[in-house]
Formats: structure tokens, C-alpha cells, sequence
């Protein structure tokens, strides 16, 4: 299960089918109707908000609004509860950049034609995260 801090639109077509199924599969975690992945590192980010099952519908409210952009047809209904904003999950720089390497691995070998323009150093976090100084997260698996 990954689920990227990373703005959406850096993710290539096969990243962000797959991002969304997860978000999907973290959501019914989230909602206790699935045994599985429930101490999954990450999800720990989204069961430590007030309301995690508020942040995961926002977090997979801004992969469908990507998918509408791409004309792609994700079902909305999937989204389980109101989609509203929401008290943003901190992330660090160290965070993002180290995702960003991540994606471009992956992106290499699956969809060598993807291509992305970074505009600024720190690159830019899904609507659902505040960044913040500091490393990778230490939930994360590297």
C-alpha cells in the first residue's frame, strides 16, 4: 500500500489507478471492514487525525478531482461519507523528496514516457497535507 503525500498529478496513469484502489482499501480499514493492513505504516498518518475517516475521504476526494482532470471515470459514490475540508495532516520536505525519487524509480521502469515538470525545489503535496520542515517520516519504509 502506498499512499502518496505527493500532489496527484505527479503520479503516472498506472500510479494513480493505484493510489486510488489503496485509498479505497485504507478507507475500509479506516471504517474496521477489513482485517487486513490495519497496522499498515501508512496509515498511521491518517489514524492519529481527529477524524482519519474525514482525511482519507478528502485525501481520495484530490485523487478523483486528478482523474476527472486525466478524463478518467472513478466512481465518487466509493467515497464513503461527506468530502469537506478538513484539519491537514503535517508532512515533511524530507517527506515529499523522498517520494519524488521513489515515483521516478517506479515511473522509470513502468512508464518510461511519463514525464513531469518540477517547478520548485519541494515538490508539491496532495491538498490534504501541510508541509513542513524535516526528514523522512518515520513511519516510512526505506
Amino acid at each position: 500500500m502506498r499512499l502518496w503525500s505527493l500532489h496527484p498529478h505527479y503520479l503516472d496513469p498506472k500510479g494513480l489507478v493505484a493510489v486510488w484502489r489503496e485509498g479505497l482499501l485504507a478507507q475500509q480499514v479506516l471504517l474496521g471492514k477489513t482485517r487486513g493492513y490495519r497496522n499498515h505504516p501508512q496509515l498511521v498518518r491518517f489514524c492519529r487525525h481527529p477524524d482519519p475517516i474525514g482525511a482519507i475521504n478528502y485525501y481520495l476526494d484530490q485523487i478523483y478531482l486528478e482523474s476527472v482532470q486525466r478524463g478518467y471515470r472513478f466512481d465518487r459514490s466509493k467515497v464513503a461519507g461527506k468530502i469537506e475540508k478538513i484539519e491537514k495532516i503535517p508532512v515533511t520536505t524530507g517527506q515529499l523528496k523522498f517520494e519524488l525519487f521513489h515515483l521516478q524509480c517506479k515511473v522509470k521502469k513502468r512508464a518510461p514516457s511519463w514525464r513531469f515538470e518540477l517547478a520548485q525545489e519541494i515538490p508539491e503535496a496532495n491538498l490534504l497535507f501541510e508541509v513542513g520542515g524535516g526528514n523522512i517520516e518515520s513511519w516510512e519504509k526505506v
